[in-house]
């Protein structure tokens, strides 16, 4: 039996691969990373990298231990003896935070903006745009509670999108208020929940205890019914004085930057940590469950991994592999192929080895390949196109003897002679 990739995962391929799209396309891949390092880096983010593994307490600790995620969907690498074990990392916002306190990163200028992107791991149903094994752009800021943080945050994410060339996307804004705000809201929904206990579903039963904001993103189709039913208010009619202020700031910003949104009161997170500002970013081109990524401020994060102080944060990420399925539905083709600038062939056995000389040495100013054996003119000219190169090399025992090469541009056809130690010039004007 042949032995395939796990279920739920994808290999990455290289260009004119046979059936490639974009998602799987390693050059997308890192067309689309390299386009978001842009952005971020021109505001002021630095990379950094965590590792793909975790201690699971961090990871309980900075998801949630009572979240599908936590729960179900967590990858775990092995335990041995009184240790509580490793876990595969299913998002990068609790490993940046761990990173952050732990490498004294406070030390940096404030508010520090950091980047990262790599992939994550969680044991859920496979569906399209949903893998156990995806990847991410995760973008944090660190050290500061200002309305205008959060709104560049949001700006930044529609950077990204927008260098791309994506169009139909859509913010989708939300706040979740302070703790005050969030705990009058918690009694609400216990409140409204308990008389209909019996109508909810198994996980939100346990949530009405632990978290009822949870219940609101239940996937549970009877609890939906249940919530249209009563008419649950959302959150924004909870939001005290300050929390409202900060709201109103926050889209005061985007509304003067050109940044267009929604207001969208569903929009909840139901961990203590988080604070104010949450978002989604959408399209409809990558199915029913349209998001493509989100974000929000966590100002109570790094008190729950071990802080003795507050260190307020806000984020986002978004998946790569459904940016890549949204791209692909508004019809974007994958990134051109740069092939090589030169290929060089030799007419006969004996001149292979300085065809491939040539090549080796033509690498210090362009890309350049050489063919392994022997060719034939017309061979090699086929041979380059497949390959997409500019300028085809022969290399024949007269071209050796005089010190030439005969060149054609394959798109072209144009050809030319050329002395060999012109070669590197003809190369950087050509580049």
């Amino acid at each position: 039996m042949a032995i395939n990739r796990p279920k739920g995962t994808e290999d990455h391929l290289p260009a004119l691969s046979p059936k490639l799209t974009l998602d799987v396309s390693a050059q997308a891949h890192g067309w689309l990373v390299e386009k978001a390092r842009r952005v971020l880096e021109r505001a002021g983010a630095q990379r950094i990298d965590t590792p793909l593994f975790e201690e699971a307490d961090l990871v309980k600790r900075g998801v949630g231990g009572s979240t599908d995620i936590v729960r179900k969907e967590m990858f775990t690498v092995y335990y041995f003896g009184d240790h509580g074990g490793y876990i595969l990392r299913p998002e990068g916002t609790a490993a940046i935070v761990r990173a952050y306190l732990q490498n004294g990163l406070k030390q940096l200028p404030a508010p520090l903006k950091l980047w990262t992107h790599g992939p994550m791991f969680r044991a859920e149903r496979q569906q399209r745009g949903r893998l156990r094994q995806f990847h991410q752009v995760d973008y944090e800021v660190l050290g500061s509670t200002d309305a205008l943080v959060d709104a560049e945050a949001i700006a930044l994410m529609v950077g990204v999108v927008r260098e791309l060339g994506l169009t139909g996307v859509r913010v989708k804004l939300g706040s979740i208020g302070d703790p005050e705000d969030r705990e009058r809201y918690n009694t609400y929904l216990r409140e409204l929940f308990t008389p209909q206990l019996e109508r909810l579903s198994d996980d939100s039963k346990d949530r009405l205890t632990r978290n009822p904001m949870r219940i609101l993103d239940s996937k549970s189709a009877g609890d939906q019914e249940l919530l249209a039913e009563l008419g649950v208010r959302p959150m924004l009619d909870f939001l005290g004085e300050e929390a409202g202020a900060h709201f109103r700031t926050v889209q005061a910003y985007l509304t003067e930057w050109g940044v267009e949104y929604d207001i969208d009161p569903s929009i909840v997170r139901g961990l203590d940590y988080y604070r104010l500002t949450a978002w989604e970013l959408h399209h409809e081109g990558v199915g029913a469950k349209s998001a493509l990524g989100g974000g929000g401020r966590y100002d109570g994060l790094a008190q729950e991994l071990g802080s003795k102080e507050t260190i307020p944060g806000i984020g986002w990420a978004f998946g790569v592999e459904r940016l890549l399925l949204a791209l692909e539905a508004e019809g974007m083709a994958l990134p051109e192929i740069a092939g090589p600038l030169l290929y060089v062939a030799a007419l006969d056995e004996v001149n292979v080895p300085h065809a491939a000389r040539t090549a080796m040495s033509a690498r210090a100013h362009a890309r350049a390949e050489f063919a392994y054996r022997a060719m034939k003119p017309a061979a090699a000219f086929r041979d380059a196109e497949r390959r997409g190169a500019h300028w085809v090399a022969l290399l024949g025992t007269d071209e050796v003897t005089q010190g030439t090469l005969s060149l054609k541009n394959i798109r072209t056809g144009e050809q030319r002679s050329l002395a060999a130690a012109d070669l590197a010039t003809f190369l950087q004007e050509h580049v």
